[in-house]
């Protein structure tokens, strides 16, 4: 059962978040909050830093985490146009954060009223009167309220006038790098699937459902999974090696891990490279996983996309790039 961001507590997957849609359907209230606000997009390590202090905190003072959040993301209804994609979905954002220890997410419609609001008003009716928090949390970056002029000092200043402290979080940073969303994106763009799992904290999974393709896979030796995928973002074009895992649907697959190899890109030897796609061949496996939704993990990258000169020449490669990911992924 996937998660509804409208659902005002969560599904049975999440028994122990609660989820609310905005503040407005706050039915209750919580218990020595330890609040965080921000977007989390991906849920990077930079994102567990301020989660695993605010989750702490809570623990400590015998209060509830809580995450405030936005639905959709601000820039998806402020610059409609844009080239945002998005890291994860927000069933994925849910399940990370739950993973974690979370006790609550509010996650506010965002739309172009909602962005009207000034930034004294969100503190003080938003986070002041409808959550009470006694500690706030925020990474280094955050800005908030109408044109974001909403500052980390504003936000110091005004909270323990309010009765809450507030913490601001340095940036996380790896091998000298910035841990941030948009290096993952730009990462995942060149086909750096393991430099993103390193900022990440875990391989970059994409989750779709499995469409019937075109069958071809099967009539060379090598059926695949065809992803329709919600993840707004696919590696750059090539092969990768990972994991597909089975969420739900009709099928006996259901929450089994298997090992992969995928192609991503334009399946440039049988078509004319329209259509962006993600097929995964799934190794030692016979069976049917149509209309499943799965989550398909980057663990590493075998090869560039090319195009082949015979589907003989295809084959022997395809064969070789199962052999290599065997011996990635230790089976």
């Amino acid at each position: 059962m996937r998660q509804d961001p409208h659902a005002t507590q969560s599904s049975e997957r999440g028994k122990h978040l609660e989820i609310f849609r905005g503040v407005g359907e706050l039915k209750r209230e919580f218990r020595s909050p330890i609040l965080t606000l921000g977007n989390f997009d991906g849920v990077h390590l930079g994102h567990q830093a301020i989660l695993d202090l605010v989750i702490a905190r809570a623990r400590a003072l015998g209060g509830e985490s809580i995450v405030y959040t936005f639905e959709p993301h601000p820039r998806r209804v402020l610059q409609p146009q844009g080239d945002l994609r998005l890291l994860d979905t927000f069933d994925q954002k849910v399940e990370t954060m739950e993973a974690l220890g979370l006790d609550a997410i509010i996650a506010e419609p965002f739309d172009r009223e909602f962005s009207k609001i000034g930034s004294e008003h969100f503190i003080d009716h938003f986070i002041h009167k409808s959550i009470r928090p006694v500690e706030v949390y925020v990474g280094y970056d955050f800005h908030f309220g109408r044109d974001r002029k909403g500052s980390m000092r504003m936000l110091t200043e005004r909270g323990p006038h309010l009765g809450f402290s507030v913490t601001v979080v340095p940036e996380v940073q790896i091998e000298g790098r910035d841990v941030n969303s948009t290096r993952i994106r730009e990462l995942l763009g060149q086909g750096e699937v393991e430099e993103a799992a390193l900022l990440l904290g875990r391989p970059f999974c994409a989750r779709g459902e499995i469409i019937v393709g075109d069958r071809r896979g099967r009539t060379i030796g090598f059926p695949t999974a065809n992803l329709c995928p919600e993840t707004e973002i696919l590696p750059q074009p090539g092969v990768y090696f990972g994991h597909l895992r089975c969420l739900d649907g009709e099928s006996e697959w259901v929450g089994r891990s298997m090992p992969v190899v995928t192609n991503v890109g334009y399946r440039p030897t049988f078509h004319d490279g329209r259509d962006l796609v993600a097929e995964a061949h799934i190794i030692d496996f016979s069976g049917d996983l149509y209309g499943c939704v799965v989550d398909l993990t980057f663990d590493g990258r075998l090869r560039e996309e090319r195009r082949f000169e015979s589907v003989d020449a295809l084959r022997a490669q395809i064969v070789r790039d199962i052999d290599e990911a065997r011996v990635a992924l230790k089976i």
